[in-house]
């Protein structure tokens, strides 16, 4: 009898990026639905594991934290952005990159609406989760602060670092405002639409008024403008950017913070 040919064993889950990643998702699907079902203090790491068919060791292979389970892999997103930062044309509009990266940000939520949605509604209600969010917005907004001040700095501006640390904080306030629309909206509102207006607003803030002449483009407004390009504290210029960005249209979302991580209203 012919021996039968070999077969290569089917990798496990786990075992393959594809599947690291299905497994991380089956994780915080279960951790956010064991917290809407039960609440987040009486839920134990235990409990999500089970719910998504692994073993404890298993959840803290990808997890510190049961905490940590509901949010998005915010390391693979930052690489992504960081890619981009790299490969960006040094003769584009930095704040334009800037918006760019975190429309990446603002993709990873739009593509699994269900979870983004419950997971709003519980940072809005438990503080520990919503102390976690204001974290990994900080961490975001320094990533862009840096690349900004260094492009900045590269084009002669004498106040780089300063420019920088501004419209890292007006990027992340435009991200932030649509976000927390789409979220309020349970993920119907047309969250690119309203990207694309609260982007154009702040690009235009920080355009010199030549360029956006030879773009043929409206000049921006003018509230914005002197809100941006002036040594207000950083919190109070994220409160004034966002009251400019509601003036557009867009609607009041949860607090931003400042690079500091001081909640801003």
């Amino acid at each position: 009898m012919p021996d039968e040919p070999s077969r290569s064993p089917r990798p496990r889950a786990g075992r393959t990026t594809a599947g690291r990643r299905k497994l991380r998702h089956a994780l915080t699907v279960a951790a956010i639905e064991k917290f809407l079902e039960q609440g987040y203090e009486a839920t134990t790491v235990d409990e999500i594991a089970s719910a998504a068919g692994v073993g404890r060791r298993t959840f803290f292979r990808y997890f510190r934290s049961k905490e940590d389970a509901i949010f998005p892999n915010h390391e693979e997103v930052l690489r992504d952005i960081e890619r981009l930062f790299a490969a960006a044309d040094p003769a584009r509009n930095p704040v334009e990159v800037a918006c760019a990266a975190v429309g990446l940000v603002l993709d990873f939520y739009l593509a699994d609406p269900e979870v983004s949605v419950k997971r709003y509604a519980l940072t809005r209600t438990v503080p520990s989760l919503r102390d976690k969010e204001v974290a990994s917005v900080d961490r975001y907004q320094r990533v862009l602060a840096a690349y900004l001040r260094a492009r900045f700095e590269a084009d002669g501006d004498p106040i780089a670092d300063l420019r920088g640390s501004v419209a890292a904080a007006a990027v992340a306030a435009a991200h932030n405002h649509v976000l927390r629309r789409w979220l309020r909206s349970g993920g119907t509102d047309d969250v690119h639409a309203h990207a694309r207006e609260a982007f154009r607003l702040v690009t235009d803030a920080f355009s010199e008024p030549e360029r956006q002449a030879e773009r043929g483009e409206q000049p921006a407004d003018q509230t914005v403008v002197a809100v941006l390009t002036t040594t207000t504290p950083l919190p109070d210029v994220v409160s004034r950017l966002s009251a400019a960005l509601r003036g557009t249209g867009a609607e009041q979302g949860a607090p931003m913070t400042a690079p500091n991580g001081t909640p801003c209203r």
